[in-house]
């Protein structure tokens, strides 16, 4: 076995700069600010402290039920700057922040909005009267059912019933109930068209939302598609349950990825293609040959061992922070459970630490579970990579250590493991619930939050 390290960096993403994230959450709270202002400048106080108060709170829950839900479709169009800038985590956190409150304030609007028209009339025939009587209403409403779908099955005890691949068809919904609200705003909605201001806002606003899907979501992914052109070159089995897909295609050195990113990937063997999965790169890219590793969790996963060399392979990508693009050369503390193994395991062939400064965690349930051994062998002899093998069943308390030394206490285990923790990168990789006590447990001995970098495998 021998590891494959870049050495042409020309088509690696750069580091974004350290203060995008916090101009990225300052251009959310001002988008608000000009909804309310609008809001204001269309008579929104005055009709607040008079007799149409409950129109003027429709009004603006709406205005800010849209905003976010326009906020919410920019944030996961896959816009490589934002991706790069917030990483997948992030982004996922305030999207489920975002397309909740959005929807909520939809609710508080279409109540309100109802209670101002009815004027002390009956409820539910006032709102059937402006489902089919207003211009754009019952597109609206249908917009509404869409998104009420994505909502529930977006709820955590839904997602867990189902499949990756069925959640991921129903979240595109979200989509259909955007574009069906848009002409009931235009055409019933003068805090949408009541100035040349509030048009220019709401117009810009719509069209940077569908233009970023258009771009990032289509036309990135067809460009790429269509230049490197990805097959399947071999499969191997590598451990129970456990599958290695080999790639090839054309051009795979101006591919810009880095090591810890993942793709979404479809194989187009037959039946399901069209569903996407998400699978870390569990092999340090820049040769011609990319590598994925995958768990057999569900019907997209467990088709991995089946596939035929040759197969054409579509992808969405790359995705996600768990990088080294901030890695300065300080000592390196890398901790896996189970599959996460994949993107650290590409992180090594990738982060140029000196020999013996590189320490990685590899927590498996059992010794049959820790796989690519002769690759983890190879990193101890030729750099010097110290490897901890934690096998044996979970804890019963929430610990990223196996029951049989959970009773050491998170944090001091993990100084004896890493004495030189404080002054380390750290990068985290496994299931939430662990990859939140190991990173809980690196910041309490002493890491630097900011050097800590965390990907979680769940959706």
């Amino acid at each position: 076995m021998t590891a494959t390290v870049v050495s042409d960096v020309r088509h690696r993403p750069r580091a974004t700069p350290a203060w995008w994230p916090g101009a990225g959450a300052t251009a959310a709270g001002l988008s608000l600010l000009i909804v309310t202002v609008l809001w204001v400048s269309n008579g929104g106080i005055t009709d607040l402290t008079g007799g149409e108060a409950f129109t003027a709170i429709g009004r603006l829950t709406g205005l800010y039920a849209s905003d976010l839900l326009l906020l919410q479709v920019l944030l996961m169009a896959r816009i490589p700057l934002v991706e790069r800038a917030f990483g997948q985590d992030r982004l996922a956190r305030w999207h489920r922040w975002t397309g909740f409150s959005s929807f909520w304030l939809m609710v508080a609007h279409i109540v309100t909005i109802t209670l101002g028209y009815a004027a002390g009339g009956g409820f539910l025939a006032q709102l059937w009267n402006l489902i089919l009587t207003y211009p754009g209403m019952l597109l609206a409403a249908a917009g509404t059912v869409a998104l009420l779908m994505v909502v529930v099955t977006s709820m955590r005890a839904a997602r867990r019933r189902m499949r990756y691949e069925s959640w991921h068809l129903l979240h595109l919904y979200a989509y259909l109930g955007v574009g069906l609200a848009l002409p009931h705003q235009i055409w019933t909605g003068e805090d949408f068209t009541g100035t040349p201001w509030a048009r220019a806002y709401w117009w810009t606003l719509y069209l940077a939302a569908a233009g970023a899907v258009l771009a990032y979501r289509i036309g990135l992914p067809v460009l790429r598609n269509r230049r490197h052109r990805l097959t399947v070159s071999h499969v191997v089995a590598e451990g129970p349950g456990l599958t290695s897909v080999h790639l090839t295609g054309e051009r795979l050195a101006e591919l810009p990825v880095r090591a810890g990113q993942f793709f979404h990937w479809r194989f187009l063997d037959g039946k399901g293609w069209s569903r996407a999965n998400p699978f870390s790169l569990s092999a340090t890219p820049g040769g011609d040959m990319l590598r994925i590793t995958v768990k057999n969790q569900g019907d997209g996963s467990s088709r991995m061992a089946s596939l035929k060399p040759g197969t054409r392979v579509l992808i969405e990508g790359p995705y996600g922070k768990l990088t080294g693009e901030d890695y300065a050369g300080e000592p390196v503390l890398l901790m896996a459970c189970g599959v996460g193994i994949t993107p650290l395991l590409s992180l090594l062939g990738e982060l140029p630490f000196r020999d013996g400064e590189a320490t990685l965690v590899y927590r498996a349930r059992t010794e049959d579970d820790l796989v690519f051994r002769n690759e983890l062998d190879w990193y101890a002899t030729r750099r010097g990579v110290r490897v901890v093998p934690l096998t044996g069943p979970r804890s019963r308390r929430t610990s990223w250590l196996p029951a049989a030394f959970a009773g050491d206490g998170d944090a001091g285990a993990l100084r004896q493991v890493a004495p030189r923790i404080a002054e380390s990168r750290v990068f985290i990789c496994g299931p939430e619930e662990w990859a939140a006590a190991a990173r809980a447990a690196a910041v309490e001995a002493g890491a630097r939050p900011d050097r800590v970098h965390t990907e979680l495998f769940a959706w």
